[in-house]
Protein backbone atom coordinates (compact mmCIF):
# COMPACT_ATOMS: atom_id res chain seq x y z
CA UNK A 1 0.00 0.00 0.00
CA UNK A 2 2.73 2.39 1.04
CA UNK A 3 4.41 1.99 -2.55
CA UNK A 4 1.65 2.72 -4.13
CA UNK A 5 0.80 5.95 -2.43
CA UNK A 6 4.59 6.67 -2.90
CA UNK A 7 3.70 5.90 -6.66
CA UNK A 8 0.97 8.17 -6.89
CA UNK A 9 2.65 10.87 -4.98
CA UNK A 10 5.77 10.90 -8.05
CA UNK A 11 3.38 11.00 -10.20
CA UNK A 12 1.64 13.80 -8.51
CA UNK A 13 4.71 16.25 -8.26
CA UNK A 14 5.99 15.02 -11.58
CA UNK A 15 6.02 18.27 -13.88
CA UNK A 16 5.71 16.24 -16.70
CA UNK A 17 2.40 14.41 -15.80
CA UNK A 18 -0.13 14.62 -18.09
CA UNK A 19 -2.94 17.42 -18.49
CA UNK A 20 -6.24 17.52 -19.29
CA UNK A 21 -5.85 16.48 -23.45
CA UNK A 22 -8.18 19.55 -24.10
CA UNK A 23 -5.61 21.80 -23.50
CA UNK A 24 -3.53 19.97 -26.77
CA UNK A 25 -6.65 20.93 -28.98
CA UNK A 26 -5.80 22.01 -32.67
CA UNK A 27 -6.95 25.41 -32.21
CA UNK A 28 -4.18 25.57 -29.02
CA UNK A 29 -1.63 24.27 -30.72
CA UNK A 30 -2.50 26.43 -34.01
CA UNK A 31 -2.34 29.56 -31.86
CA UNK A 32 0.77 29.02 -30.34
CA UNK A 33 2.57 27.76 -33.07
CA UNK A 34 1.26 30.60 -35.63
CA UNK A 35 0.65 33.61 -33.53
CA UNK A 36 4.21 32.89 -32.04
CA UNK A 37 6.17 32.67 -35.29
CA UNK A 38 4.56 35.76 -36.22
CA UNK A 39 5.91 37.49 -33.15
CA UNK A 40 9.29 36.57 -33.36
CA UNK A 41 9.65 36.33 -37.12
CA UNK A 42 8.64 40.22 -36.92
CA UNK A 43 11.36 41.04 -33.54
CA UNK A 44 13.88 38.58 -34.15
CA UNK A 45 14.15 37.65 -38.08
CA UNK A 46 16.78 40.27 -39.49
CA UNK A 47 15.59 40.62 -43.54
CA UNK A 48 17.21 42.74 -45.80
CA UNK A 49 15.16 45.75 -47.91
CA UNK A 50 16.30 48.41 -49.84
CA UNK A 51 19.96 47.58 -48.43
CA UNK A 52 18.75 47.85 -45.04
CA UNK A 53 19.48 44.87 -43.16
CA UNK A 54 16.56 44.51 -39.73
CA UNK A 55 13.98 43.05 -38.00
CA UNK A 56 10.72 43.15 -40.17
CA UNK A 57 9.08 45.78 -37.00
CA UNK A 58 11.59 47.68 -37.91
CA UNK A 59 11.08 47.72 -41.68
CA UNK A 60 7.32 47.66 -40.99
CA UNK A 61 7.88 51.15 -38.98
CA UNK A 62 10.34 52.95 -41.54
CA UNK A 63 7.52 52.28 -44.41
CA UNK A 64 4.82 53.76 -42.30
CA UNK A 65 6.53 56.83 -41.40
CA UNK A 66 7.79 56.94 -45.14
CA UNK A 67 4.04 56.67 -46.16
CA UNK A 68 2.56 58.99 -43.77
CA UNK A 69 5.38 62.03 -44.39
CA UNK A 70 4.33 64.77 -42.57
CA UNK A 71 0.95 63.11 -40.58
CA UNK A 72 4.27 61.04 -38.52
CA UNK A 73 5.71 64.51 -37.45
CA UNK A 74 1.80 65.59 -36.39
CA UNK A 75 0.87 61.79 -34.83
CA UNK A 76 4.23 62.82 -32.50
CA UNK A 77 2.93 66.65 -31.85
CA UNK A 78 -0.47 64.85 -30.81
CA UNK A 79 1.19 62.16 -28.64
CA UNK A 80 3.59 64.68 -26.91
CA UNK A 81 0.48 67.17 -25.77
CA UNK A 82 -1.75 63.99 -24.62
CA UNK A 83 1.40 62.97 -22.43
CA UNK A 84 1.85 66.54 -21.25
CA UNK A 85 -1.92 66.94 -20.31
CA UNK A 86 -1.97 63.31 -18.76
CA UNK A 87 -0.58 63.31 -15.54
CA UNK A 88 -2.88 66.67 -15.18
CA UNK A 89 -6.05 65.40 -16.19
CA UNK A 90 -5.60 61.96 -13.66
CA UNK A 91 -4.11 64.47 -11.39
CA UNK A 92 -1.01 62.40 -10.43
CA UNK A 93 1.45 65.48 -11.31
CA UNK A 94 2.00 66.54 -7.62
CA UNK A 95 1.79 62.92 -6.09
CA UNK A 96 5.37 63.16 -5.03
CA UNK A 97 8.22 65.45 -6.05
CA UNK A 98 9.15 62.98 -8.58
CA UNK A 99 5.96 63.51 -10.04
CA UNK A 100 5.76 67.28 -10.26
CA UNK A 101 9.65 67.47 -11.52
CA UNK A 102 8.44 65.02 -14.68
CA UNK A 103 5.29 67.02 -15.07
CA UNK A 104 7.44 70.20 -15.63
CA UNK A 105 9.43 68.96 -18.10
CA UNK A 106 7.14 67.47 -19.60
CA UNK A 107 5.66 70.94 -20.44
CA UNK A 108 9.32 72.05 -21.55
CA UNK A 109 9.38 69.22 -23.79
CA UNK A 110 5.85 69.94 -25.35
CA UNK A 111 7.09 73.49 -26.09
CA UNK A 112 10.04 72.87 -27.08
CA UNK A 113 8.74 69.75 -29.76
CA UNK A 114 6.30 72.46 -30.87
CA UNK A 115 8.73 74.87 -31.86
CA UNK A 116 11.06 72.56 -33.35
CA UNK A 117 8.38 70.97 -35.63
CA UNK A 118 7.02 74.22 -36.58
CA UNK A 119 10.45 75.61 -37.25
CA UNK A 120 10.51 78.87 -35.26
CA UNK A 121 12.36 78.24 -32.29
CA UNK A 122 15.85 80.03 -31.24
CA UNK A 123 19.00 79.68 -33.45
CA UNK A 124 20.29 77.51 -30.72
CA UNK A 125 16.94 74.99 -30.47
CA UNK A 126 17.06 74.67 -34.00
CA UNK A 127 20.37 73.50 -34.76
CA UNK A 128 20.71 70.26 -36.26
CA UNK A 129 22.31 68.22 -33.22
CA UNK A 130 19.59 69.89 -31.27
CA UNK A 131 15.74 69.85 -31.82
CA UNK A 132 16.04 68.56 -34.91
CA UNK A 133 17.96 65.41 -33.87
CA UNK A 134 15.88 64.45 -31.06
CA UNK A 135 12.97 64.84 -33.27
CA UNK A 136 13.65 62.88 -35.83
CA UNK A 137 16.30 60.29 -34.27
CA UNK A 138 14.31 59.66 -31.51
CA UNK A 139 10.51 60.81 -30.72
CA UNK A 140 9.08 59.99 -34.04
CA UNK A 141 10.84 56.62 -34.68
CA UNK A 142 9.88 55.74 -30.71
CA UNK A 143 6.15 57.13 -31.40
CA UNK A 144 5.86 54.86 -34.14
CA UNK A 145 7.45 51.89 -32.70
CA UNK A 146 6.53 51.22 -29.85
CA UNK A 147 2.40 51.61 -30.10
CA UNK A 148 3.45 49.04 -33.92
CA UNK A 149 5.48 46.88 -31.86
CA UNK A 150 2.63 46.35 -29.29
CA UNK A 151 0.33 44.50 -32.15
CA UNK A 152 2.94 42.02 -32.50
CA UNK A 153 4.41 42.20 -29.02
CA UNK A 154 1.14 40.17 -27.94
CA UNK A 155 1.40 37.59 -30.65
CA UNK A 156 4.84 37.04 -28.79
CA UNK A 157 4.29 36.94 -25.19
CA UNK A 158 0.62 36.14 -25.20
CA UNK A 159 -0.02 32.70 -26.79
CA UNK A 160 2.36 30.79 -25.15
CA UNK A 161 6.30 31.10 -26.06
CA UNK A 162 6.73 33.37 -23.27
CA UNK A 163 6.05 30.04 -21.16
CA UNK A 164 7.84 27.93 -23.49
CA UNK A 165 10.96 29.55 -23.35
CA UNK A 166 10.89 30.36 -19.79
CA UNK A 167 11.05 26.59 -18.87
CA UNK A 168 13.72 26.09 -21.50
CA UNK A 169 15.84 29.22 -20.13
CA UNK A 170 15.72 28.48 -16.34
CA UNK A 171 18.99 26.62 -15.80
CA UNK A 172 20.89 29.71 -17.34
CA UNK A 173 18.80 32.96 -16.17
CA UNK A 174 18.08 32.59 -12.44
CA UNK A 175 21.73 31.03 -11.71
CA UNK A 176 23.29 33.66 -13.66
CA UNK A 177 20.94 36.94 -13.68
CA UNK A 178 18.78 35.84 -10.52
CA UNK A 179 15.54 36.19 -12.84
CA UNK A 180 12.96 34.03 -14.05
CA UNK A 181 13.51 32.21 -17.21
CA UNK A 182 11.33 33.79 -19.27
CA UNK A 183 12.96 37.47 -19.00
CA UNK A 184 15.23 35.93 -21.91
CA UNK A 185 12.35 36.97 -24.04
CA UNK A 186 13.30 40.74 -22.74
CA UNK A 187 16.66 40.52 -23.51
CA UNK A 188 16.48 39.26 -26.69
CA UNK A 189 13.87 41.58 -27.52
CA UNK A 190 15.62 44.57 -26.43
CA UNK A 191 19.27 43.71 -28.20
CA UNK A 192 17.62 43.03 -31.78
CA UNK A 193 14.50 45.29 -31.36
CA UNK A 194 14.24 48.07 -29.22
CA UNK A 195 14.47 48.92 -25.25
CA UNK A 196 11.41 50.58 -25.67
CA UNK A 197 9.69 47.19 -26.20
CA UNK A 198 11.87 45.37 -23.94
CA UNK A 199 10.41 47.24 -21.18
CA UNK A 200 7.01 47.21 -22.75
CA UNK A 201 7.26 43.66 -22.77
CA UNK A 202 8.89 43.59 -18.97
CA UNK A 203 6.07 46.00 -17.40
CA UNK A 204 2.97 44.03 -18.94
CA UNK A 205 4.68 40.70 -17.46
CA UNK A 206 5.66 42.47 -14.44
CA UNK A 207 1.73 43.78 -14.36
CA UNK A 208 0.56 39.90 -14.65
CA UNK A 209 2.46 39.04 -11.34
CA UNK A 210 5.34 37.16 -12.94
CA UNK A 211 8.27 39.15 -11.92
CA UNK A 212 8.86 40.40 -8.21
CA UNK A 213 9.85 44.10 -7.73
CA UNK A 214 13.30 42.86 -7.86
CA UNK A 215 13.06 40.78 -10.84
CA UNK A 216 11.54 43.38 -13.24
CA UNK A 217 14.59 46.04 -12.08
CA UNK A 218 17.03 43.95 -12.80
CA UNK A 219 15.49 43.31 -16.45
CA UNK A 220 14.88 47.03 -16.60
CA UNK A 221 18.50 48.59 -16.00
CA UNK A 222 20.48 45.25 -16.90
CA UNK A 223 18.50 43.99 -20.21
CA UNK A 224 17.21 46.99 -21.60
CA UNK A 225 20.02 47.40 -24.18
CA UNK A 226 20.13 49.98 -27.37
CA UNK A 227 18.90 47.65 -30.56
CA UNK A 228 22.10 46.06 -32.32
CA UNK A 229 20.99 48.25 -35.55
CA UNK A 230 21.39 51.23 -33.06
CA UNK A 231 24.75 49.84 -32.44
CA UNK A 232 25.57 50.20 -35.50
CA UNK A 233 25.26 54.08 -35.63
CA UNK A 234 27.60 53.92 -32.80
CA UNK A 235 30.54 51.92 -34.75
CA UNK A 236 30.28 53.67 -37.41
CA UNK A 237 29.99 56.78 -35.86
CA UNK A 238 33.86 55.97 -34.66
CA UNK A 239 34.74 54.35 -37.15
CA UNK A 240 34.90 50.73 -35.68
CA UNK A 241 32.94 48.34 -38.29
CA UNK A 242 36.86 47.55 -39.67
CA UNK A 243 36.86 45.51 -36.31
CA UNK A 244 33.02 45.15 -35.72
CA UNK A 245 33.07 41.51 -34.67
CA UNK A 246 35.22 42.08 -32.13
CA UNK A 247 33.05 45.35 -31.27
CA UNK A 248 30.03 43.52 -31.12
CA UNK A 249 30.53 40.50 -29.24
CA UNK A 250 32.79 41.69 -26.60
CA UNK A 251 30.23 44.49 -25.77
CA UNK A 252 27.38 42.19 -25.86
CA UNK A 253 29.55 39.45 -22.96
CA UNK A 254 30.43 42.86 -20.68
CA UNK A 255 26.88 44.18 -21.18
CA UNK A 256 25.31 40.73 -19.49
CA UNK A 257 28.21 40.24 -17.35
CA UNK A 258 28.03 43.46 -15.64
CA UNK A 259 24.76 42.37 -15.11
CA UNK A 260 25.05 39.33 -13.61
CA UNK A 261 27.88 41.10 -10.97
CA UNK A 262 25.12 44.16 -10.30
CA UNK A 263 22.50 42.08 -9.23
CA UNK A 264 24.52 40.86 -6.23
CA UNK A 265 25.02 44.55 -5.35
CA UNK A 266 23.24 46.79 -3.81
CA UNK A 267 21.02 48.61 -4.56
CA UNK A 268 19.73 45.76 -6.62
CA UNK A 269 20.05 42.81 -4.04
CA UNK A 270 18.34 44.49 -1.39
CA UNK A 271 14.96 45.48 -3.25
CA UNK A 272 11.27 43.77 -2.86
CA UNK A 273 10.51 40.46 -3.60
CA UNK A 274 7.03 41.30 -3.51
CA UNK A 275 4.64 41.22 -6.68
CA UNK A 276 2.75 43.84 -8.19
CA UNK A 277 -0.68 41.31 -7.55
CA UNK A 278 -1.39 40.45 -4.15
CA UNK A 279 -0.29 36.68 -5.22
CA UNK A 280 2.17 36.58 -8.01
CA UNK A 281 2.92 33.52 -10.59
CA UNK A 282 6.30 32.34 -9.91
CA UNK A 283 7.96 30.86 -12.20
CA UNK A 284 7.74 27.41 -11.05
CA UNK A 285 11.22 25.09 -11.09
CA UNK A 286 11.40 22.09 -13.51
CA UNK A 287 13.64 19.74 -12.97
CA UNK A 288 11.78 16.50 -14.75
CA UNK A 289 11.40 16.58 -18.50
CA UNK A 290 12.25 20.00 -19.30
CA UNK A 291 11.01 20.19 -23.10
CA UNK A 292 7.68 18.53 -22.53
CA UNK A 293 6.78 20.61 -19.28
CA UNK A 294 7.48 23.63 -21.89
CA UNK A 295 5.44 22.66 -24.27
CA UNK A 296 2.37 21.32 -21.94
CA UNK A 297 3.05 25.02 -20.04
CA UNK A 298 2.26 26.63 -23.77
CA UNK A 299 -0.87 24.80 -24.23
CA UNK A 300 -2.35 26.00 -20.92
CA UNK A 301 -1.49 29.76 -21.91
CA UNK A 302 -3.00 29.53 -25.37
CA UNK A 303 -5.64 27.66 -23.61
CA UNK A 304 -6.60 30.46 -21.30
CA UNK A 305 -5.04 33.94 -24.13
CA UNK A 306 -7.67 36.13 -24.69
CA UNK A 307 -9.02 36.45 -27.66
CA UNK A 308 -6.31 38.22 -30.22
CA UNK A 309 -8.11 41.00 -31.06
CA UNK A 310 -8.75 42.07 -27.27
CA UNK A 311 -5.01 41.24 -26.88
CA UNK A 312 -4.10 43.32 -29.34
CA UNK A 313 -6.06 46.53 -28.37
CA UNK A 314 -4.98 46.46 -24.81
CA UNK A 315 -1.72 45.82 -25.80
CA UNK A 316 -1.83 48.70 -27.78
CA UNK A 317 -3.22 50.56 -25.28
CA UNK A 318 -0.49 50.55 -23.18
CA UNK A 319 2.23 51.18 -25.76
CA UNK A 320 0.03 54.83 -26.54
CA UNK A 321 -0.14 55.45 -23.10
CA UNK A 322 3.82 54.62 -22.99
CA UNK A 323 4.64 56.97 -25.67
CA UNK A 324 2.65 59.50 -24.61
CA UNK A 325 4.10 59.54 -21.25
CA UNK A 326 8.41 59.25 -22.62
CA UNK A 327 8.19 61.61 -25.69
CA UNK A 328 7.53 65.09 -23.89
CA UNK A 329 10.19 64.05 -21.40
CA UNK A 330 12.78 62.68 -24.01
CA UNK A 331 12.78 65.73 -25.91
CA UNK A 332 13.29 68.29 -22.87
CA UNK A 333 15.53 66.07 -20.86
CA UNK A 334 17.37 65.15 -24.00
CA UNK A 335 17.65 68.70 -24.70
CA UNK A 336 18.77 70.35 -21.43
CA UNK A 337 21.51 67.41 -21.12
CA UNK A 338 23.11 68.85 -24.77
CA UNK A 339 22.90 72.24 -23.35
CA UNK A 340 24.81 71.15 -20.46
CA UNK A 341 27.38 68.98 -22.52
CA UNK A 342 28.10 71.77 -25.24
CA UNK A 343 27.69 75.33 -23.40
CA UNK A 344 28.81 74.80 -20.12
CA UNK A 345 31.71 72.77 -17.65
CA UNK A 346 29.84 70.57 -15.78
CA UNK A 347 30.54 67.76 -17.31
CA UNK A 348 34.46 68.50 -17.23
CA UNK A 349 33.70 68.35 -13.69
CA UNK A 350 31.72 65.47 -13.84
CA UNK A 351 34.61 63.56 -15.50
CA UNK A 352 36.58 64.04 -12.33
CA UNK A 353 34.68 60.98 -10.60
CA UNK A 354 35.97 58.31 -13.18
CA UNK A 355 39.67 60.11 -13.91
CA UNK A 356 41.30 58.46 -11.15
CA UNK A 357 39.97 55.16 -12.53
CA UNK A 358 40.67 55.72 -16.48
CA UNK A 359 44.33 56.94 -15.64
CA UNK A 360 44.42 53.72 -13.32
CA UNK A 361 43.71 51.61 -15.94
CA UNK A 362 46.01 53.94 -18.44
CA UNK A 363 43.10 53.98 -20.78
CA UNK A 364 44.85 56.43 -23.21
CA UNK A 365 43.15 60.21 -23.46
CA UNK A 366 42.49 59.54 -19.37
CA UNK A 367 40.40 62.74 -19.29
CA UNK A 368 38.40 62.70 -22.81
CA UNK A 369 37.21 58.91 -21.97
CA UNK A 370 36.32 60.51 -18.38
CA UNK A 371 34.45 62.99 -19.27
CA UNK A 372 32.59 60.88 -21.82
CA UNK A 373 31.97 58.14 -19.39
CA UNK A 374 30.47 60.68 -17.46
CA UNK A 375 28.04 61.88 -20.28
CA UNK A 376 27.00 58.94 -20.81
CA UNK A 377 24.37 59.24 -17.79
CA UNK A 378 22.80 62.17 -20.40
CA UNK A 379 22.48 59.94 -23.73
CA UNK A 380 24.35 57.03 -25.28
CA UNK A 381 25.24 58.14 -28.55
CA UNK A 382 26.89 61.71 -27.49
CA UNK A 383 29.80 60.32 -25.75
CA UNK A 384 30.77 58.58 -28.99
CA UNK A 385 31.17 62.61 -30.26
CA UNK A 386 33.06 63.22 -27.41
CA UNK A 387 35.88 60.78 -28.83
CA UNK A 388 35.71 61.26 -32.33
CA UNK A 389 39.24 62.29 -32.49
CA UNK A 390 40.92 60.19 -30.01
CA UNK A 391 43.05 56.73 -30.46
CA UNK A 392 40.84 53.55 -31.35
CA UNK A 393 41.28 51.97 -27.59
CA UNK A 394 39.39 54.85 -26.42
CA UNK A 395 36.96 54.92 -29.07
CA UNK A 396 36.28 50.94 -28.56
CA UNK A 397 36.28 51.31 -24.52
CA UNK A 398 33.70 54.44 -24.81
CA UNK A 399 31.87 52.79 -27.52
CA UNK A 400 31.35 49.53 -25.31
CA UNK A 401 30.33 51.55 -22.69
CA UNK A 402 27.70 53.40 -24.04
CA UNK A 403 25.54 50.57 -24.34
CA UNK A 404 26.57 48.55 -21.45
CA UNK A 405 26.17 51.65 -19.08
CA UNK A 406 22.47 51.17 -20.20
CA UNK A 407 21.13 53.80 -17.92
CA UNK A 408 20.50 57.51 -19.63
CA UNK A 409 18.41 60.34 -18.83
CA UNK A 410 17.76 61.29 -22.39
CA UNK A 411 15.11 58.09 -23.19
CA UNK A 412 15.78 55.06 -21.49
CA UNK A 413 15.36 56.40 -17.49
CA UNK A 414 12.00 58.14 -18.50
CA UNK A 415 10.88 54.92 -20.17
CA UNK A 416 11.53 53.11 -17.20
CA UNK A 417 9.76 55.66 -14.88
CA UNK A 418 6.97 55.46 -17.30
CA UNK A 419 6.20 51.82 -16.46
CA UNK A 420 5.07 50.67 -13.20
CA UNK A 421 8.49 49.19 -12.15
CA UNK A 422 9.20 50.68 -9.07
CA UNK A 423 12.60 52.28 -9.18
CA UNK A 424 13.95 55.50 -7.42
CA UNK A 425 15.85 57.54 -9.55
CA UNK A 426 18.27 57.79 -7.02
CA UNK A 427 19.23 53.67 -7.45
CA UNK A 428 18.97 53.86 -11.24
CA UNK A 429 21.96 56.51 -10.99
CA UNK A 430 24.06 54.36 -8.25
CA UNK A 431 23.07 51.41 -10.83
CA UNK A 432 24.63 53.36 -13.92
CA UNK A 433 27.85 54.42 -11.66
CA UNK A 434 28.13 50.89 -10.67
CA UNK A 435 27.91 49.80 -14.19
CA UNK A 436 29.87 52.38 -15.73
CA UNK A 437 32.66 51.39 -13.14
CA UNK A 438 33.04 48.25 -13.79
CA UNK A 439 32.53 47.86 -17.77
CA UNK A 440 36.14 50.46 -17.01
CA UNK A 441 37.67 47.65 -15.11
CA UNK A 442 36.30 44.61 -17.43
CA UNK A 443 36.88 46.29 -20.62
CA UNK A 444 39.59 48.64 -20.58
CA UNK A 445 42.24 45.41 -19.93
CA UNK A 446 40.94 43.11 -23.24
CA UNK A 447 40.75 46.82 -25.43
CA UNK A 448 44.36 47.12 -24.64
CA UNK A 449 45.41 43.62 -25.01
CA UNK A 450 43.76 42.46 -28.72
CA UNK A 451 43.98 46.11 -30.25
Amino acid sequence: MSELQDSVNIQQNDPAKELDQSYYSFQNISKFLLLSLIGVFMFFVPIEINGKSSIPLDHFVTWVRGSVGIGADLYVMILVILGTIHPFYKKTWNKNSVEFVISIFKILGAIATFLVLFEIGPAWLMAEEMGPYWLNLLLIPIGLLVPIGAVFLAMLVGYGLLEFIGVLMQPIMRPIWKTPGRSAIDAVASFVGSYSIGLLITNRVYKEGKYTQREAAIIATGFSTVSATFMIVVAKTLDLMHIWNYYFWLTLIVTFAVTAITVRMRPISKMSDDYYISEGVPEEVIEGNRLKFAWKQAMQTAQHAPKLGKNILDNVKDGLLMAMAILPTIMSVGLLGLILVNHTPVFDYLGYLFYPLTALLQVPEPFLAAKAAAINLVDMFVPSLVVLETSLETRFIIGSLSISAILFFSSLIPCILSTEIPIKISHMIAIWFLRTVLTLIIMTPIALLIL
